[in-house]
């Protein structure tokens, strides 16, 4: 049997590029351009010609930009456009704009003005009558949805709460807040603070709801687990690498909380001796040993009746 013969790479990449190149890029615009969280190839044929085309690229790390706009050859010039100068880069590239030149925006990586800085300097160019143009490419939340299969055509809903607070009262009550909503909610979270996000993760949620850990999307040693809250710190402490690199958690939604008539009056009335002096997790596990009920539903009404 004859095989086909390979494409020739340099022949289709020249020809590709030089449609994106023909498309209509209109002047006294902002590109608002994603790039890659982590793979250099995930960059966009149509975001290079973006990156190549603009007067002037408006960055959050302008060394980091650096870095990606050398390996694609890109040498159109940095300006800095950070959560400290957001207020005058915006005015800077309104100037830019009203002289008709194009202006691209980019983050240290992914999509900005998504939980990112860029959101304010999008909406005054909007508000001056200029055009934004949006060019589509990597994005961590959307990456974690692809590889957890967390969604379904039949509930395709989830919820992308941003980064996780820093002190650990503040968080749990975030988390209190984002995780009793009907759908997966995505976080993003450091790894200096994994650790104590998971622990206050189990305080609010309990043991068996199901978490999705993933790491290092589009790197080499990325890594995606489903496991059970309970199982959580075990899982992290078996690998010091673990607890390396950049992390979205995504909280299962929950199962659905029962009724108290599925709790006898005595085992509620434990209950609330219990969440007298115990949390919400130690107060649904001692009423579990105590009246053989399972602890996922009593864990669901300790959850309801301390709120």
């Amino acid at each position: 049997m004859s095989q086909t013969p390979p494409p020739d790479i340099t022949a289709t990449w020249n020809r590709l590029a030089q449609k994106v190149a023909d498309q209509h890029w209109p002047a006294s615009a902002l590109y608002v351009v994603a790039t890659p969280i982590g793979n250099l190839g995930d960059l966009s044929l149509r975001a290079w010609q973006a990156l190549s085309q603009c007067d002037v690229i408006a960055a959050e790390d302008t060394r980091a930009s650096r870095t990606l706009l050398d390996a694609w050859g890109i040498s159109t010039p940095l300006m800095a456009a950070h959560r400290h100068n957001e207020a005058g880069a915006a005015q800077a590239i309104l100037q830019r704009l009203e002289q008709g030149e194009r202006v691209a925006l980019v983050s240290d990586a992914g999509a900005p003005a998504v939980s990112d800085p860029g959101a304010r300097i999008v909406r005054v160019v909007r508000e001056a009558g200029h055009a934004v143009v949006a060019i589509p490419g990597a994005s961590a939340v959307v990456t974690a949805l692809m590889a957890s299969g967390v969604t379904s055509d039949e509930n395709p809903a989830f919820v992308f709460a941003g980064f996780t607070p820093a002190k650990s009262a503040a968080r749990q009550k975030w988390f209190r807040q984002w995780a009793a909503l009907p759908a997966p909610v995505l976080m993003f979270e450091s790894p200096h603070r994994l650790a104590a996000a998971l622990k206050d993760l189990l305080e609010v949620c309990g043991p068996d709801r199901m978490l999705t850990i993933a790491r290092e999307l589009t790197k080499r040693f990325e890594q995606v687990a489903t496991l059970p809250l309970g199982d959580a710190a075990r899982w992290l402490a078996e690998d010091s690498h673990r607890s390396q690199g950049e992390f979205v958690l995504i909280v299962h939604e929950a199962a659905a909380a029962p009724d108290d008539g599925e709790v006898d009056a005595s085992a509620l009335q434990l209950l609330d001796a219990l969440l007298e002096e115990l949390s919400v997790r130690d107060a649904a596990r001692v009423a579990a040993k105590v009246s053989g009920l399972s602890r996922d539903v009593l864990y669901a009404a300790a959850l309801k009746r301390k709120r």
